[in-house]
């Protein structure tokens, strides 16, 4: 390769890949000799490139992590990829990062080519988010999704307070495991120390975090499940300090067809009915959650949250009262 810049750029491109590439390997991909390319690694270095080089019989040359960011080489898809991230990163769920990504965003789509800029604003516009609603759930913290995340990785106990639906408000101390997102919602699963057992914080009612410089040891959650399958679990129902039954007037496996996995669990209750066993921190949502089962059901217990259903049921009627029958 005759033109030094463009095989610049090409050595480049081949070292952004996540592996190691031996000098022989790099000067049989480029048309060059190995001395060629030492020479081609030192202007990288030169130009801010951290270039790491391990020598031996099974040594090579590879991309790590610098003191500062040097440009990358992004394909097509790569580049696309990124603008729509960051796009709906500005409205995401992901507070404090908004104007930092419109920021980058702009960098990006004035180097991006003219084909990929229209492509990136067909895609935008089709994809236009609904604006926020009354019900739409709040914003996670990202500086609080960092040290949550960096936690997990060290095993680290960290203390923050955290706001129950009802508004109240503890002291915790945990072990962060994996931090997972549904429904627009960032969930923290941990090992609660102060109650010794695994528990389910939603992000965004976690303030004050504060890593307390104690590794916990490494742990399994229960049966071996897998975090995302224990999440999906306690969303469905598994948590809260509320608990109700219900009676559903139809087979289980009729129920299992309509009811979803975040209403609860099923319990057969002979051949034409089912047990519906579900949680919640609040009565109010848990009435909600309730009144979107598509079956006939009787409310077993608790007794505290009939005054709940029959309001959403008077509210209902209300609104129908007046339309054509």
């Amino acid at each position: 390769m005759r033109d030094p810049s463009g095989r610049l750029l090409r050595l480049l491109s081949l070292l952004q890949t996540p592996r190691e590439w031996s000098g022989t390997e790099l000067a049989a991909r480029l048309g060059v000799t190995a001395r060629t390319i030492r020479r081609d690694i030192d202007r990288l270095r030169g130009l801010g490139y951290p270039v790491h080089a391990t020598h031996g019989n099974t040594g090579g040359y590879r991309l790590t992590a610098g003191t500062a960011m040097p440009p990358l080489l992004l394909d097509d898809e790569e580049a696309t990829a990124i603008a729509i991230g960051l796009r709906t990163a500005a409205a995401g769920a992901v507070t404090g990062i908004e104007d930092t990504s419109l920021r980058a965003l702009a960098k990006l789509e004035q180097v991006l080519p003219h084909r990929l800029r229209q492509r990136v604003a067909a895609l935008t516009e089709a994809a236009a988010p609904l604006p926020p609603h009354d019900g739409a759930p709040p914003p996670a913290e990202s500086a609080v999704l960092a040290l949550l995340a960096a936690a997990c990785v060290t095993r680290e106990m960290v203390r923050f307070t955290y706001t129950a639906a009802g508004g109240q408000r503890a002291r915790r101390l945990a072990q962060p495991h994996r931090l997972l997102t549904a429904a627009r919602r960032w969930y923290l699963l941990a090992h609660d120390e102060d109650r010794a057992g695994w528990r389910t914080f939603r992000a965004d009612r976690i303030t004050d975090p504060h890593r307390t410089g104690m590794r916990g040891p490494e742990r399994e959650l229960p049966g071996g499940a897998d975090p995302v399958s224990w999440t999906m679990d306690a969303l469905a129902g598994g948590s809260g300090t509320i608990r109700a039954r219900l009676l559903l007037h139809v087979p289980i496996t009729e129920a299992a067809e309509h009811v979803t996995a975040w209403q609860g669990v099923l319990e057969p209750a002979g051949d034409h009915a089912c047990l519906l066993h579900t949680r919640s921190d609040s009565l109010r949502f848990l009435a909600h959650r309730v009144a979107l089962l598509p079956v006939d059901y009787t409310l077993l217990d608790p007794p505290e949250l009939a005054p709940h259903l029959a309001a959403i049921a008077r509210r209902a009627t209300r609104a129908t009262r007046d339309l054509p029958t």
